[in-house]
C-alpha cells in the first residue's frame, strides 16, 4: 500500500460511515511495508504513551504477521483507542 492509497483508504472509510463506529479506527500494517513507505507519513513524536504511532491521527499497529488495511472502530476494539477524529491530509 503506497501513501497516497492509505490516504484514499481513511478518506473512503470516513466518508462511508454512517456513525463513528464505522470511522477510522486502526491502522495495521505489515512490517516491510511500513520500512519500505509508510513510516515517512508519521507527522511527529507521540505526545503520550496512549498516542502511540499514529497516522493522521489514526494508531497504527506494526507487525511482521500484519496485513495492511484500515480497520473500523467496530473492528478495532480496543486496540484503537483512544480514538481521534481524522486529521487532514
Amino acid at each position: 500500500m503506497t501513501p497516497d492509497e492509505l490516504n484514499a483508504a481513511l478518506d473512503a472509510m470516513q466518508a462511508a460511515a454512517s456513525d463513528d463506529s464505522q470511522k477510522p479506527g486502526l491502522i495495521t500494517v505489515q512490517t516491510d511495508e511500513w520500512i519500505d513507505r509508510l513510516s515517512a507519513m508519521q507527522p511527529g513524536r507521540p505526545q503520550t504513551i496512549a498516542d502511540g504511532i499514529r497516522i493522521r491521527d489514526i494508531k497504527v499497529a506494526v507487525g511482521a504477521g500484519n496485513e495492511t488495511k484500515v480497520l473500523t472502530r467496530a473492528e478495532a476494539g480496543d486496540r484503537g483507542k483512544p480514538y481521534r477524529d481524522l486529521a487532514a491530509v
